[in-house]
This record gives structure tokens, sequence and C-alpha cells, in this order.
């Protein structure tokens, strides 16, 4: 298949198997979803002075020098020098699933949290609101890394410069356990399972994994099928711009196509 017509087909093969919450059975994937609406009804207007920043950079004329280590932006990837309101529009996460991201982080112990793409660090202040020990952004462009750390951010936000692959082990070693990470960096299918499986020894029964762009690529697609086939994986969700990935033993192995 052609890589352009994909996006087409995976965005059609989404729609025709997609729930609504009137089939969803078993009390913990019904309560859970009622949950996150509620919680993104109530968020309505919250978090606006995140989305101040998120204007401000759609503004932002400063042209950066990129270094991509994965598959980059379908839109952007061939000019290594993009200008920052670029970047903003077209490789960040819209505001929903920005506050998707910190739902589920709430739902954590959110004392060891790991971002793994930290961009111009939109997602990083949303997981930094839910929080409750220190948060771990790792950036291997040092355009975007510096750009990231331009506005406030809290005293136990650590932002980290280089490759994902080479500095990810140690700090996991030093913290011992990962309680939520977001993996939105490389898109391809070779990073995406390697950052899976780098986490996976540290993980535990609260910990909850989201993979940004699971239907990006037919390698994101194959990455997720696989993970979601791990016998560590209790339960997982595709809400088609990301998947969400649950650990608890006392849950039945089930994935939920869902939207939101």
């Amino acid at each position: 298949m052609k890589s352009y017509l994909f996006p087409i087909y995976s965005a059609l093969v989404y729609w025709l198997k997609k729930e609504d919450r009137y089939s969803l059975q078993g009390p913990f994937i019904s309560d859970l979803y009622q949950k996150l609406q509620s919680f993104l009804l109530h968020s309505r207007m919250k978090d606006l002075e995140l989305e101040n920043i998120r204007q401000e950079l759609l503004r932002d004329q400063e042209i950066l020098k990129i270094d991509d280590f994965g598959a980059g932006s379908k839109k952007l990837k061939k000019n290594k020098f993009r200008k920052t309101s670029k970047v903003t529009k077209y490789s960040t996460t819209g505001r929903k699933f920005s506050q998707i991201y910190q739902f589920f982080c709430s739902l954590t112990p959110a004392k060891h949290v790991f971002e793994l793409g930290t961009c111009v660090g939109i997602n990083t202040k949303y997981l930094e609101k839910a929080t409750k020990g220190e948060l771990y952004t790792i950036e291997g462009s040092k355009a975007l890394w510096r750009k990231a750390q331009e506005k406030k951010t809290g005293e136990n936000t650590h932002f980290l410069l280089g490759n994902i692959k080479e500095i990810l082990p140690g700090y996991l070693s030093q913290k011992g356990e990962v309680d939520f990470a977001l993996i939105d960096a490389t898109h391809n299918y070779e990073g995406t399972r390697s950052y899976f499986n780098t986490l996976l020894p540290y993980l535990h029964e609260r910990s909850i994994i989201i993979i940004a762009d699971i239907h990006w690529s037919w390698e994101m697609e194959k990455a997720w099928e696989e993970i979601i086939g791990n016998s560590a994986v209790s339960l997982s969700i595709d809400f088609y711009e990301c998947g969400v990935l649950f650990f608890r033993k006392d849950l039945t192995k089930t994935n939920y196509i869902l939207t939101i």
C-alpha cells in the first residue's frame, strides 16, 4: 500500500471497529470511560494558561534547527530548519489529548513519570500538573530541548538532552520503577518497540503507558499490535491518536477501540 493512502485506510478500519460507551462491558472499563469523559468535560475551563503558551508558540517565528532521530513529521521532515510555529502546529498534541495524558497520569502514583519526546514542551506542562514526584522528559533535538525550557516549569521537572536509547536505561536504573510513561518519539517500529521493552522491567501493576500516534504508519500499527499482545499488558485502549496500556493482573486481557 502506498504510504499516502495508509492514513485513509487506517482511519476507515478504526471507524468500522470503534465502540461507544453503551457497548462497553465490564465495570472497570465502563467506570474508567465515564471518569475520562467527566474529566474532559470539567477541564474545559482549566489549563488555560497552558493553552496561552501554545498560542504563543503558534505565533513564534523563530527558526529551529531540528535533529530528527526517527520518522519525523510527514509535513515537515524534508526541511531541517523549521519555524517554531510550524513545529507546534504539526508536531504537537491537541488540547484534548494533552488532557487525556494528564488524566491517565493522575491514575498512577505519579512519583516517577517519563516523557519520551519533549518537542516544544506542551505535554510536559500538562503532565507536570499530574506528577506528584519527579518528571523526566527526554528530547534528542537541542533546539527543541532549549525551546521547551523557555517557559517556567516546576523544580521537579527534569529536561534531558540526548538519544533516548542511550540515556533512558541509566535513569530507569536510578529510579527503580516507572509509574507513567508517554512514548511520543521516533515514531517507527524499531524505536517504539525498543522504548517499550526498555520500560517493561520497571513497570508495576499500577503503571500506565501511553503510546502516541499508533496509527501514524504501518510500522507504528505493527509495533502497537505486538505490544498489546505482550503477556504483561492486561488491558489496552485504542483512541486512534494514542494507545493506553494497563498492567493490572486483576483485569481480563482485552483491547478496546474507543472514541472520545
